[in-house]
């Protein structure tokens, strides 16, 4: 064996020794390192993927609240829009109520304008009838120079007021 040594420069023990060395640095290695390095990255992934997960699951979740937030709103602004046209319906009922009760209390108060006027204007042709009356009786009882009966004093008197009521 002298010769294979002498040639190639190495001792067989020594490589034999140094081979040993390596087998055993790559087990103790792959045994304390690589193994606990490979699970902290795997769980380093699966930290890095959970937390995708969870920002999925976030973003889905507030697409689905801003959807639900829109539905809501728009059903909002749908009930405002029918609250407000109801209470604008309600506004002009109530305008043409008003002006309907308006025109009414203004028909009345005409209509009882009218009978007021026609009732003065009766009582005026009742007073002016019975001043009259009393004229002519005075003048009738100077006329004529005596008393009249009260039948012949009525009797002239209406005739009279007929008369006077054609000329008018």
């Amino acid at each position: 064996m002298g010769y294979f040594e002498d040639f190639l420069g190495v001792n067989l023990w020594t490589a034999l020794f140094t081979l040993l060395n390596t087998l055993t640095v790559i087990f103790v290695g792959t045994k304390f390192l690589f193994k606990p390095i490979m699970t902290m990255i795997a769980q380093r992934q699966k930290e890095i993927d959970d937390m995708y997960a969870d920002a999925d699951s976030a973003k889905e979740s507030a697409e689905a609240m801003r959807t639900e937030y829109q539905a809501k709103l728009d059903a909002a602004q749908a009930t405002s829009d029918q609250i407000v046209k109801e209470a604008v319906a309600r506004g002009q009922a109530r305008e043409e109520e008003i002006i309907r009760q308006a025109n009414a209390d203004a028909s009345a108060i005409m209509d009882k304008a009218s009978a007021d006027i026609a009732m003065e204007k009766k009582k005026a042709l009742n007073d002016a009838k019975d001043e009259i009356s009393d004229i002519a009786m005075a003048i009738a009882t100077k006329v004529v120079g005596r008393e009249l009966k009260s039948s012949d004093q009525s009797a002239l008197v209406d005739e009279f007021i007929d008369g006077l009521g054609d000329g008018v």
